[in-house]
């Protein structure tokens, strides 16, 4: 389940999702990381914005992602928001 995830367990499964997308130890995955350091073609990151949904059951907004300069961070980040979202529930969005 993902409900009532701590920033930093969001943050370490945003983490090995990346990591397993750029076949890296998730180790090697900083905050500051964009995903062009792994080489992950702007494909593959679409590809991995989809298995975070689905890790995650939330989607998240399409605003014009460029993947070579976003961060992991901001990728954590827009799962937070897509997960704080989904807890204050659809009535919460109109």
């Amino acid at each position: 389940m993902t409900e009532n995830l701590s920033p930093d367990e969001v943050a370490s499964q945003v983490i090995a999702i990346v990591a397993k997308q750029a076949k890296v130890e998730a180790a090697a995955i900083k905050p500051e990381s964009t995903l062009k350091d792994f080489g992950i073609a702007s494909l593959d990151a679409i590809e991995m914005i989809f298995d975070i949904e689905a890790h995650f059951d939330i989607t998240i907004p399409d605003q014009g992602a460029n993947f070579d300069t976003d961060t992991v961070q901001s990728l954590v980040d827009a799962v937070d928001k897509a997960l704080a979202a989904k807890a204050a529930g659809p009535d919460a969005a109109a």
